[in-house]
């Protein structure tokens, strides 16, 4: 690539590296300069083109300073206005000049006018482009014009040629009816003055859908490609023997759902196979994804293998912890705890119990992938909120079990439902069980929107709430900045609360308390000694309090949708009727208000999840670090779904009977990124 250091450090920052990454560096829109209007003709509110000689020109200072030129032609005359400018502008537009704009007419004061136009100096006559002008996206320093000029070098060398060359076969692009690579490619860098501005700007035009195409292939292609990879490494084999599994299901209180029965057959059946179980399970809030989670850790000891499970969090992971103490204990099965903040001598002796087999089931946080953790036999590694987890923390944990030439099983769980297009795309190497039901007997869940200006009718609801010997939550807001100052807000709302209901015991849990105060104050929740709790947002996921039937979340705008969908779970987790009140402070962002309008509207966690996606598109509803894979740059999900759809139908077929132009396609679209782990 010719360029200066200078301007390769710039290209670099956009992802240029090579002069493919240049050829695939698309327009994000496009200006129409093939077409001139007259003045008098030109339509407001769009972007025009116009022509005309500078008649009037002068600096005025009010309201503030600005430069204002007077531009006429035959048709009529409008106001060129340049609110910021440098001194020269006003010599290069004086009198007499001709000049061409393009901008968006708008009618102001005097009539007719554009602010800060794309103006340049033309002679009479001057010949107008002959194609679309594309703007590609930049970096600071990178004129539009630098950038164009490379691309155009790159597209025109006949040396480039291979860059261009198709990786399709020809009856696939005839069945999917698309148009040719290179075509597509020159048309979008050029695209001639008779095609569809609105096609190329809404990205519909027969190219854009190829070059998307192309891109959601790769991506699927690179899946299927690690899904066989992992098919190609030797696993336990973990029958279900019947032996444990039977004993646990008799001794429960309660039946399983038929979703859970489905979900955990899916499992159960990839456990006994000799390749890695890679299984994400997904369940709303409260489905009851941790009996599966037992189901699938007692076919593993019943095979004479381990399993541990990961979760994010402190209180997360003890309430596992306790919760399958108390199943598994009755059955003879050992289960360890074992966290980062744990006495060094306690911490020694589980350990030494994960290491010499006596630990059937480890639990715990992070703490179980440091390298000093060593498992006698590790046959399932269970991975609870597996979106908190980046992709190298999850590899590590499942190559604990790779020293006797297996890998272990995989189970990863979440609570955050995954939209289907997501699923399709970012998942597509995984296997997916869902639980799309909830146990019998769980009450609605009421949401109320309550200004903060409300307050006191809150806290009277929290003081009736209480006299009947209910249990609430008082979630403080999440302040981003800073941890130290949620925690100022959340010890100041304690001291507040327990000013106004002084008959009342309140409680405070935060993410700086120590683990064992953390477990005080929730077992004192729980067995009903605190009636009150005030949390930060540490008590998201896992907190399962029956008798607590009503929330209280300060700042809800603040939130997001997953998040207050997660912490209204903590409430109706018991046969009573239960509120969440997510409180906001006014006035309301345009996004918060469209936020809590869906958290207001819906319970289905799928449905929230759907229309998370549409707000903040995948890169911020997944995060590149947890998702480890590049997100997508041109293909939308949601508005291209039918191609999605297409490329997973067409992966197979590409890599089954044509796997040299399977493997050019990837290298084409995702380079160095083919090493991203799936894990």
């Amino acid at each position: 690539m010719t360029a200066s250091l200078s301007v390769q450090e710039k290209l670099s920052r956009l992802g240029i590296c090579t002069e493919l990454d240049l050829i695939l560096h698309l327009p994000i829109r496009y200006e129409d300069e093939t077409h001139l209007f007259p003045i008098s003709d030109a339509p407001a509110g769009q972007i025009v083109q116009v022509e005309g000689v500078i008649v009037h020109n002068e600096v005025v200072m009010r309201p503030k300073r600005q430069l204002v030129c007077q531009i006429e032609d035959s048709s009529g005359m409008l106001i060129m206005r340049f609110l910021n400018f440098y001194g020269s502008q006003i010599k290069t537009y004086a009198v007499g000049k001709r000049v061409r704009l393009l901008g968006e007419i708008r009618h102001g004061f005097f009539g007719a006018e554009m602010v800060h136009p794309k103006c340049r100096i033309v002679q009479a006559g001057e010949s107008l482009a002959d194609t679309m002008t594309p703007i590609y996206p930049t970096t600071a320093g990178l004129a539009q014009k630098i950038l164009a000029k490379l691309i155009r070098q790159v597209l025109q060398s006949t040396q480039n040629a291979h860059y261009l060359v198709e990786t399709l076969p020809q009856a696939m692009i005839q069945h999917y009816r698309l148009t040719g690579f290179r075509d597509s490619v020159m048309c979008l860098h050029n695209p001639p003055p008779d095609v569809s501005l609105e096609a190329l700007q809404t990205r519909s035009h027969p190219a854009w859908r190829r070059i998307k195409f192309d891109e959601l292939l790769a991506q699927q292609l690179s899946m299927r490609l690690h899904y066989r990879q992992r098919r190609s490494h030797a696993a336990p084999v973990l029958a279900c023997k019947h032996l444990l599994t039977e004993k646990f299901l008799r001794q429960l209180a309660f039946t399983l759902t038929d979703a859970q029965i489905k979900v955990s057959a899916e499992i159960s059946h990839d456990l006994a196979t000799p390749y890695p179980m890679q299984r994400l399970l997904q369940g709303d809030v409260g489905s009851g994804k941790t009996i599966v989670a037992a189901l699938a850790a007692l076919q593993a000891i019943e095979n004479g293998h381990q399993a541990a499970l990961m979760a994010p969090t402190e209180i997360l992971a003890e309430q596992h912890y306790q919760k399958l103490s108390s199943w598994l204990d009755p059955l003879g099965i050992r289960v360890a705890w074992l966290s980062g903040s744990q006495k060094k001598k306690q911490k020694q002796a589980t350990l030494d119990d994960i290491a010499s087999g006596n630990a059937h089931l480890a639990v715990g946080t992070h703490a179980l992938f440091q390298e000093h953790v060593v498992f006698h036999q590790l046959g399932l590694a269970i991975i609870d909120e597996q979106h908190r987890f980046g992709v190298h923390q999850r590899l590590a944990l499942r190559m604990k079990g790779a020293l006797s030439n297996t890998v272990p099983h995989q189970l990863m769980m979440s609570a955050t439902p995954i939209p289907r297009t997501l699923s399709m795309s970012y998942y597509a190497d995984l296997d997916v069980s869902i639980i799309d039901e909830l146990p019998p007997g769980r009450a609605p869940i009421v949401t109320k929107l309550i200004a903060d200006n409300r307050r006191d009718e809150i806290i009277e609801r929290i003081k009736h709430a209480c006299h009947q010997n209910k249990q609430v939550y008082w979630v403080c807001p999440l302040i981003e900045e800073s941890e130290t100052l949620q925690l100022q807000t959340a010890m100041e709302t304690h001291d507040n609360l327990s000013r106004i209901f002084p008959d009342l015991s309140v409680g405070l849990v935060h993410g700086r308390l120590s683990t064992q105060e953390k477990t005080a104050v929730m077992t004192a929740f729980k067995q009903g000694e605190i009636q009150l709790l005030v949390a930060t947002t540490v008590i998201e996921v896992g907190v399962d309090v029956p008798n607590a039937s009503l929330m209280v979340i300060e700042n809800a705008e603040r939130m997001g949708l997953s998040q207050l969908h997660q912490l209204r779970g903590r409430v109706g987790r018991g046969s009573q009727a239960s509120i969440c009140i997510l409180m906001f402070q006014q006035p309301l962002s345009d996004i918060a208000r469209k936020r809590l309008k869906i958290i207001f509207e819906h319970t289905d966690g799928f449905e929230i999840a759907r229309q998370d996606l549409q707000l903040r598109g995948p890169g911020e509803f997944l995060g590149a670090r947890q998702s480890g894979m590049p997100m997508l740059r041109f293909a939308d999900l949601e508005q291209d779904g039918e191609l999605l759809t297409a490329a997973q139908t067409a992966v197979d077929k590409m890599l089954n009977n044509h796997p040299d132009l399977a493997q050019r396609h990837i290298q084409r679209w995702l380079g160095q990124k083919i090493e991203y782990l799936r894990v």
